[in-house]
Parts: C-alpha cells; sequence; structure tokens
C-alpha cells in the first residue's frame, strides 16, 4: 500500500500534481479543502461550523479534519493507499495522522514537498481566484494563508525530514517536469518498502528450491522454519531439542518455537528489503503472529504464492527423497507423508483462501519443469511487488 502526503503552500500546484499520483498509482484522493467546501455546501453540521474559518483564512480545528479523514479511510480500506492533499498542515497534524494511520494499521510511505517562492504563489492564486471566481482566494486571504503557512506548516517538513520520507520537489518548473520529480520521489520512497512473499504448497511441492530462488532474484531474506530447526537439531542447540520430536515426525511445531525463529531471523537481518515465508502461516493462530510481525515492522505481505501441484505427485516426491541422501526421517514412513499432506489440507489451505482480497494470491502450476515456473514466478511476483 503507498500512502503519500503531498505537502506545500497554497498555489504550489498540489491539486494537479494529485491528480497525477492519483491516476498513476491508483490512489484514493484526500483533500481536506474539498472535503470541507463539501460540508459546507451540503449545510452540515461541520459546514456550518468551519465557514466562518474558511472565509477568513485560518485552519480548521483538528477534530473536524481528522473525523473526515478517518470515515474516508475506512471507507476505502481495500484500495492501493491514499494521497493527502493539504494534511498535515501544522506539526500537530502530523503526529495526528501518525497515531489516525497507526490505529487503522498503515503508514506514510512519504511526504512531498512542493516548493515555490511566496511571489509567485501570490500571482498564481490571484490569478485562479479571478477564473474560478473562488473568495478563499482575494489578496487579503492569500496574505493570511501564506502567514499561516510559514508560520504553522513549515515545522511540518522537518517531522518528516527526521523520519527520513521527507522529499524537496521544485514546483516552479513546467507541469511534465514536476511530475517527473513526483515520480522520482515516489520511486526513491518504495525503495525502503519491505517486500514479504508467502509461499505455500503440499509438502513435495518445492517450495525449497522456488523460495531460494526468489529470495537470489529479488535480494530478499529466506526464512524456512523447518530448514532452521534442523540446522538446530543438528547443532544440538538447545532450540533444536525443543523442536527435535516435532520435526523428526514431521508435525507442527509449536508457536512459541515458530515465534523465536522467525524473530532471530528478521532481527540479524535488519538491512533486508523484504522476506520470503516458506509456508507460513499455516494455521489460523499463525495467521495473528504474522500480522504481528508484519505491524512490528510497518510492513505488509506483498504476495502470496501458491505451487498447485497433485497430492499424489507430491507423495511420490517425498517417499523418492527419503530414499536419498537429501531425505528427512519423515519422508521414510508413508504414514508420516500422508500425515503432512492431510494436516496441510485441513489447517493450512483453508488459511490460504481467507487471506484478505487486497493481497495478490499467485497460484502457479507445479506439475512442470522447475524452471518453467521459476519463469513464470518471477514475472508475477515482480508484477505483485510494483502493485504493492
Amino acid at each position: 500500500m503507498i500512502n503519500i502526503a503531498l505537502f506545500g503552500p497554497p498555489g504550489a500546484g498540489k491539486g494537479t500534481q494529485s491528480r497525477h499520483l492519483v491516476d498513476k498509482y491508483g490512489l484514493v484522493y484526500i483533500s481536506t479543502g474539498d472535503m470541507l467546501r463539501k460540508e459546507i455546501a451540503n449545510n452540515t453540521e461541520i459546514g456550518k461550523n468551519v465557514k466562518s474559518i474558511i472565509d477568513a483564512g485560518g485552519l480548521v480545528e483538528d477534530e473536524y479534519i481528522v473525523y473526515l479523514i478517518e470515515q474516508v479511510i475506512k471507507e476505502n480500506g481495500d484500495k492501493n493507499g491514499f494521497l493527502f492533499d493539504g494534511f498535515p498542515r501544522t506539526y500537530v497534524q502530523a503526529y495526528i495522522l501518525e497515531g489516525l494511520l497507526l490505529k487503522l494499521h498503515k503508514k506514510l510511505t512519504c511526504m512531498i514537498s512542493l516548493q515555490v517562492p511566496s511571489d509567485q504563489l501570490k500571482e498564481r492564486l490571484l490569478a485562479r481566484s479571478f477564473k474560478e471566481d473562488r473568495n478563499d482566494d482575494n489578496e487579503e486571504v492569500i496574505r493570511v494563508r501564506l502567514e499561516e503557512y510559514e508560520k504553522k506548516t513549515i515545522p511540518v517538513a522537518d517531522f518528516y525530514r527526521d523520519k527520513g520520507i521527507y522529499y524537496p520537489v521544485d514546483g516552479t518548473c513546467s507541469v511534465e517536469e514536476v511530475s517527473q520529480s513526483v515520480d522520482g520521489a515516489v520511486d526513491k520512497s518504495l525503495k525502503n518498502i519491505l517486500l514479504n512473499v508467502v509461499v505455500y504448497g503440499y509438502p513435495g511441492a518445492g517450495k525449497g528450491t522456488q523460495c531460494k530462488r526468489l529470495a537470489e532474484h529479488f535480494d530478499l531474506v529466506y526464512i524456512s522454519v523447518g530448514r532452521i530447526l534442523r540446522e538446530e537439531i543438528e547443532h544440538g542447540s538447545e532450540l533444536g531439542e525443543r523442536a527435535k520430536t516435532f520435526v523428526e515426525k514431521g508435525v507442527l511445531v509449536p508457536d512459541e518455537i515458530v515465534i523465536q525463529v522467525i524473530e532471530d531471523r528478521i532481527r540479524v537481518n535488519p538491512e533486508a528489503r523484504g522476506f520470503i515465508f516458506k509456508g507460513f502461516p499455516r494455521t489460523k493462530i499463525q495467521t495473528y503472529i504474522m500480522e504481528g510481525f508484519m505491524k512490528r515492522m510497518h510492513s505488509s505481505i506483498s504476495a502470496i504464492v501458491n505451487l498447485d501441484t497433485n497430492s499424489l505427485a507430491c507423495v511420490k516426491r517425498l517417499n523418492d527423497r527419503g530414499k536419498t541422501t537429501e531425505g528427512r526421517s519423515y519422508d521414510e514412513k508413508l504414514n508420516y507423508i500422508i500425515q503432512r499432506l492431510q494436516e496441510y489440507e485441513l489447517k493450512t489451505i483453508p488459511v490460504v483462501k481467507n487471506f484478505p482480497k487486497k493481497i495478490p494470491v499467485i497460484n502457479i502450476d507445479g506439475d512442470r519443469p522447475r524452471d518453467e515456473i521459476t519463469e513464470e514466478l518471477f514475472e508475477a511476483v515482480a508484477k505483485a511487488f510494483r502493485r504493492s
């Protein structure tokens, strides 16, 4: 999800660039000015309370703004993201937006600031007043609005600069040139967004092979709880001893062990661009655990991959693997193999089907040569990343 705040003084061209960003990224447009004018036009209670303030060029009380913004976000929770035009305008509002987005499990991707000298702003606003017959663009109101901006709004830049998501853009260029600079700022900010993929499939579907290839191709960290625990068992660690009985039988490991494994892997990779999760979450309870991980990282799942394979073919693959040096203890007994497939059907397939619809699910035919699967997977995941 992409959430952008477009920042700049009155007349800087926020409306024009907002339309550009909304069209390009499929965002929901949130303009505090438009929302308030709509409330006034509809003669609502909020409209009645804010009309005189707006006519005088002042800033409307935060409680009205926050109420209107929250309603729009809640009504459009399944969209690609939001474009905030004209909010936050004050240091306090920056904190308010931070808290509001946190409450709604979202965060701001970037703050783009359109910078235009005050003399050019006055010319633009007066021209707009004449053309559009707007009462809030006369000379006195313009002076008040620009002074208000200087006094209360500029400190917002420092707030987002400290967070590392503030991007100044020269707003005096042509519309096309400004749009290009804005796109560049968005592209730069998107590099800071974690890309997280969950890969599903029956035991024996080839998840491990494809996860390793995805991790290498997209420069992500591969997390396989099973593989990590087998290494812990081999090293004789305390964690390995706790997990040994479960791993040898190929049954689900207790969640407290799973959490420790994933937490440790995320902690030792603070510079990661994202993570590939092999077969996690496997149960409904683990979906809540995954949400907790994502929230702590201020991130989300970018895509879900489902390797669609024939279960009988998976039984044969696992049985054949059990006869090789790569075989695992739970590959050696047919009843263990069947138990694992049944557990996947009973607990994990419902999880895959019940992920939020906004997360793209990539279904891949897994009964093909590995390289064919990989080629299709790379293309599909890259497309999902661009969307996320």
